[in-house]
């Protein structure tokens, strides 16, 4: 019949857990009834609450629009849905200094436990279960609404794997695999706990000062209504809003690999807060990303860190004791992955050690066991975009003979040290760099900012390498 769904609870979580490339699932979700969430069923459900919409430019420039340079307003629905709409009403109100031809609005990351509080019953309109998460529902999802344009910076989560669904309007993904982070210039400023942001525009690369760029692969899809997008562990992911009104629900499902990742974030969180508190005020340096309340204190920080590596060894030695004796039930263990922006607070111990990969993780699932994943109708890969179609624009920013011969000689690897320069401020973006005769550059010329060295220290590679030495460590 027209209400049986194209995968078992059992199966859909199976794919979720073992497959390692983004995925969309089809018609899987028409009985839900997040389903009618869009924009104008949304503010009658709010009546009147204001919520943050993040504003950005439309404008498309070299530098990615970091959240730190956004502006922000409070505003209700109704209010938005005016202004996305050119109503009169909105020259008073509080998008009234954006001009809509101008300005995108995202109302994003917005935790629906905490938006509709006063009405829990409409958690249940989410139902996370038919991807075999049991009791998974709105509680443990995020809420997206958007315009045209809306986007957010490419980055990747540290935590989790993630399923989106979208419920109005269209957003398209670019994606790329983990084992692009290299070519994609990773950096923790502006800093956000378990975020990483890539340096490069990727709607407009800047190939003069990123030029690995081009070595990724980058994977497209067009998200409509109705459609769950799988976004594998690790995969960077670039989103924007392609029609006038979107909304989206997403929840992070936590991984066994996550208790490590909160052991590196943790030691991130003390090297960052360190070097940047030590520095002298700088309005202009807003290296903190406005979802982070504050910057931690390094006590604070260090209690951050003994509780992750804590929770690591409790959940090495839940483990090595399950595996030892057979599994008692099948019941859902909740998790904690949803809530990706709160993972820092001290004391928050790790919910549940026994997690979902244990049973279909990439470490335990076995691979004469792993069954053909059945793709097809109902369940869409996120291939490859071919080479030709993959450059977005990049050719506007080629450099020229001259700008290459300029730039030439930079590179010392793949961290973002791959350019000299002479850095006049804090902004690590500042170009220009001077030689001596030798080729090598002049001491008394250049000079590295904190954010310079920052972006060696905390460089994936290096934090994952320092949390399995410190691990090491603790271990002995």
């Amino acid at each position: 019949g027209e209400d049986v769904k194209p995968f078992t609870p059992g199966k859909a979580k199976e794919i979720v857990m073992s497959l390692q490339q983004p995925a969309v699932f089809c018609n899987m979700v028409g009985d839900w009834p997040a389903l009618h969430w869009d924009v104008k069923y949304l503010s009658v459900v709010l009546d009147g609450k204001t919520i943050q919409f993040r504003l950005g430019l439309k404008t498309v420039d070299l530098v990615p629009q970091f959240e730190t340079r956004c502006s922000y307003v409070k505003a209700t629905l109704e209010e938005f849905l005016a202004w996305s709409c050119g109503q009169p009403s909105c020259l008073s109100g509080p998008f009234s200094c954006y001009e809509y031809s101008k300005y995108w609005a995202y109302a994003d990351y917005k935790y629906i436990a905490r938006v509709f509080e006063d009405k829990p019953e409409i958690f249940q309109d989410i139902r996370w279960s038919d991807f075999g998460f049991p009791g998974r529902s709105g509680k443990e999802s995020t809420l997206w609404i958007g315009s045209e344009g809306a986007n957010t910076p490419c980055h990747l989560d540290s935590y989790g794997c993630n399923l989106v669904l979208q419920v109005q309007g269209r957003k398209r993904w670019h994606l790329f695999p983990p084992g692009d982070t290299s070519f994609l210039y990773p950096t923790r400023i502006p800093y956000e706990e378990s975020s990483i942001f890539s340096k490069v525009n990727i709607a407009n690369p800047d190939l003069k000062r990123f030029p690995e760029f081009r070595n990724t692969t980058t994977h497209v899809v067009t998200l409509n209504p109705g459609q769950v997008l799988l976004v594998p562990r690790h995969w960077w992911h670039y989103v924007e809003s392609i029609d006038p009104i979107t909304v989206s629900i997403n929840s992070w499902i936590e991984l066994d690999a996550d208790h490590e990742a909160r052991v590196e974030e943790a030691i991130t969180r003390m090297l960052v807060c360190a070097i940047k508190s030590a520095e002298n005020p700088s309005g202009e340096d807003l290296w903190l990303n406005p979802t982070e309340v504050e910057a931690t204190s390094h006590e604070i920080n260090l209690q951050y860190l003994n509780k992750a590596v804590s929770a690591y060894f409790k959940c090495q030695k839940t483990s090595v004791s399950e595996q030892a004796r057979p599994s008692s039930t099948g019941a859902e263990q909740r998790t904690s992955a949803s809530c990706k922006r709160k993972k820092r607070e001290v004391g928050c111990e790790p919910e549940g050690c026994r997690l979902l990969t244990h049973e279909f993780g990439f470490s335990t699932f076995k691979a004469e066991k792993l069954q053909k994943i059945p793709f097809g109708p109902h369940l869409i890969q996120v291939l490859p975009q071919s080479q030709e179609t993959s450059s977005m624009g990049a050719a506007a920013v080629e450099s020229d003979s001259r700008d290459l011969r300029e730039n030439e000689g930079g590179h010392f690897g793949k961290l973002q040290c791959t350019r000299k320069q002479l850095v006049m401020s804090n902004d690590c973006e500042t170009p220009a760099h001077q030689m001596d005769s030798d080729g090598s550059p002049n001491a008394s010329e250049t000079a590295l900012s904190t954010n310079d060295l920052l972006d060696c220290l905390v460089n994936p590679h290096v934090i994952s390498l320092v949390a399995r030495l410190l691990l090491e460590r603790t271990r002995v």
